[in-house]
């Protein structure tokens, strides 16, 4: 296709995918790295400790979730409180103290602006929570222990997310 320059620049203007999927990089030179497959393994164990984690702090569990959205436990608030709060101080010590990749490259925070989209989404993350008793974070570990009936919310997980991709466009942002 040949495009006017004027065409061109609209174009790049109305393409946020690559703004987007830019600040979702790990780091500039990630392109450029090559590892034996071994390097990966850390990965592995990260994730195997995260959940352990979650199996031990109990908030996987679906009785656990449902105290929680019938507020009557603190247990879920008081974990995703400590989150935010660890988030916040982790957030404050990266700006003040201009704390780097392990890459060496700056770390930089992007506004973001509140829109509608965000509230529906928030709106539909929500019920399916309060529904399944599952947020994708945990859908593994649940698996692992066993709860093989999650796979169905794992599946919904990924339609969901695949009609998202559909219809992204459509959306309201």
């Amino acid at each position: 296709m040949n495009h006017t320059p004027a065409e061109m620049e609209t174009e790049i203007e109305t393409n946020t995918d690559f703004e987007v999927s830019s600040l979702d990089e790990i780091c500039i030179n990630d392109s450029v790295l090559h590892h034996p497959w071994w390097f990966n393994l850390k990965y592995l164990f990260a994730g195997i400790l995260f959940g352990i984690i979650l199996v031990k702090s109990e908030v996987i569990s679906w009785f656990r979730i449902q105290e929680m959205f019938h507020l009557a436990s603190f247990h879920m608030y008081g974990v995703i409180g400590s989150a935010i709060v660890t988030g916040m101080i982790s957030v404050f010590l990266i700006k003040k103290f201009n704390i780097k990749t392990i890459y060496g490259e700056k770390i930089e925070f992007h506004p973001k602006k509140l829109n509608k989209g965000q509230i529906y989404g928030g709106l539909i993350f929500g019920f399916g929570w309060a529904l399944t008793g599952a947020c994708p974070g945990p859908l593994f570990a649940q698996i692992g222990t066993g709860a093989f009936v999650v796979i169905v919310t794992l599946l919904s997980a990924v339609l969901g997310t695949w009609v998202f991709g559909l219809l992204r466009e459509k959306l309201p942002r």
